[in-house]
Parts: C-alpha cells; structure tokens; sequence
C-alpha cells in the first residue's frame, strides 16, 4: 500500500492515478496508523510553503512524517512537498518547516525572458548513481511549475539539477529520503519510470 499524504494541498489525485497506472494500491489519507502500515509515503502538493506547513500541523501530520523518516519506509516529496522538507521559504518568512534536509527555497530571480512561475518541460542533469533515475537517460525532460527553488546546503544530496534563471535543485536523495520539484506524475513515461524507480523496494532501500 502506497499512502499519500491528504493535508489539503491539491495534486493528490494525478499522483494517486499515476500509482494505480503502475499496478499499486495508493490510498488519500492523513490516519496515522494508515501511513505508518504503508509500504511507501507520497508527500505531493501545491500553494504556499506557509499555508502548506499550518495544514500539516492542524492534521498532525508533522509528526507522523518525522516517525515515518525515522521508521525507515521510503518517503517522496513533489514539488512543493520537497520544499516543505526543508527549513524555510523565502515564500512565507517566519514560517518553519520541516527541517529534514539542510538548504534554503528561493524565489527565481527575475530574468528578461524567463517566466515565473517556471511552467513547462526542462531536461535535467542527473547524477551518476542517482536512484530514481536508474534506467533513464541522462538528460530526461520532465515538467516543472513553480516560482520557488530548492539551493541544497549539501551537495551529495543532489541527485539532479537543471537551469531556469539559475541553477535549481531539482531532485534530492537521502536514505529513505527522496524528493522533486517536477511533477513525475505529469512528466509522460519518463515521470513514470522515477515513480517505478520509487516503488521498488530493491531500488529504495540501498
């Protein structure tokens, strides 16, 4: 059982779609015994990093996503639910995150003919070993919509990067810890391939 995380943010029912597509059970939910029986954890999601993070807490689902980190059960972040791991957001100053990982989310800075929020395709740089990109090449395209970027405080958690403005992380790993400012679920087969990646268990617990 796939558990995604319901906290009111949006999204949840392409990834859910997605999932049921690659022959797995997922399930909406924000019941705490439920996530913690899960195989896999979903945090997807869009809006404000700060209206994102008071749903978390009002559901009491900040607590459960540290016991389902320290329990080891892999756990993917979409989009804004990558920045929300993070301790902060230019997007909502003062407003505390989670704080799993270490760096900083930004705004995209202003550039002539760039748009923001940053909506479309993009190829990514993926580095060697990454493990949600196994079997892809590498340079995938996959789609991104946001105005706010992660900048990782530590390098050798980046497991993919590419260019709008500047330099974005766009995808991290850690552990059991995995997380994308793209949409895989809107990014055709080669979103799908990362989501297959995510589910397998030999390739999420190395």
């Amino acid at each position: 059982m796939i558990a995604i995380l319901d906290y009111d943010a949006g999204n949840m029912k392409s990834v859910e779609k997605a999932i049921a597509y690659l022959g797995e059970q997922a399930v909406v939910t924000r019941d705490r015994d439920e996530i913690l029986a899960s195989d896999r954890v979903i945090l997807p999601g869009v809006g404000s990093f700060g209206d994102a993070m008071g749903k978390l807490r009002e559901y009491g689902l900040e607590q459960v996503i540290m016991d389902v980190i320290e329990a080891d059960i892999p756990f993917l972040g979409i989009c804004l639910g990558l920045q929300l791991l993070y301790e902060s957001s230019e997007e909502s100053p003062g407003v505390a995150g989670l704080g799993v990982l270490k760096g900083r989310i930004c705004r995209i800075p202003d550039r002539e003919g760039l748009k923001i929020p940053h909506m479309g395709w993009n190829s990514l740089k993926v580095r060697d070993g990454a493990r949600l990109f196994q079997g892809l090449p590498q340079q995938p395209y996959v789609y991104f919509v946001h105005s706010y970027y992660l900048k990782a405080e530590r390098e050798e958690e980046v497991a993919a990067t590419t260019e709008y403005a500047v330099q974005i992380h766009a995808s991290v790993e850690r552990g059991n810890v995995f997380a994308c400012q793209f949409h895989p679920e809107k990014s055709g087969r080669v979103g799908l391939k990362i989501l297959q990646n995510f589910l397998c268990t030999e390739t999420c617990r190395k």
